[in-house]
């Protein structure tokens, strides 16, 4: 018998579960350098909003400033990520990635939103219902982690 205790366990353990059997799968067959998850996520933001700043990019991907610096340079090196100092303030620097970097995001999310669509194809409708169905709640944990997340850094 489940009790109320084993849905978040369950839930979370599925998840963690699921991201890391993806990435895995994306990483067989993978060209260039192999990238972790900080650096896929510091290159997917830096593609959403080009010319962010590394303090921005901190403050958006909840990091330390000078591990967001690390993971710059590590990009950098990489051919996948440029850093452009501001005419206005030498300190201060722009985010962009570069051609390759961009082109590695693609290539990665192509890859990954075929991959979970040939395993769903696989599944029973009435179970592709239900994770369509589950979206939206999904969503709102999702939101409500952020918002939580975002008084306690304000709150610092």
């Amino acid at each position: 018998m489940r009790t109320e205790e084993d849905l978040p366990s369950a839930f979370a353990g599925v998840l963690l579960g699921l991201n890391r059997l993806i990435r895995r799968r994306l990483r067989q067959g993978l060209t260039g350098p192999r990238l972790r998850g900080a650096q896929v996520e510091l290159l997917r933001l830096v593609a959403d909003h080009p010319g962010i700043s590394v303090s921005a990019a901190a403050k958006e991907l909840y990091l330390a400033g000078n591990s967001v610096s690390t993971l710059v340079n590590q990009l950098s090196g990489a051919g996948l990520l440029h850093r452009e100092v501001r005419s206005d303030d030498r300190r201060s620097a722009r985010l962009l990635p570069t051609p390759d970097g961009e082109a590695r995001l693609r290539a990665w999310q192509e890859r990954r939103t075929a991959l979970v669509r040939e395993h769903l194809a696989r599944l029973p409708e009435e179970d592709r219902a239900a994770l369509e169905a589950a979206l939206p709640a999904l969503r709102r944990l999702a939101a409500g982690l952020q918002e939580e997340q975002e008084e306690e850094v304000t709150a610092k």
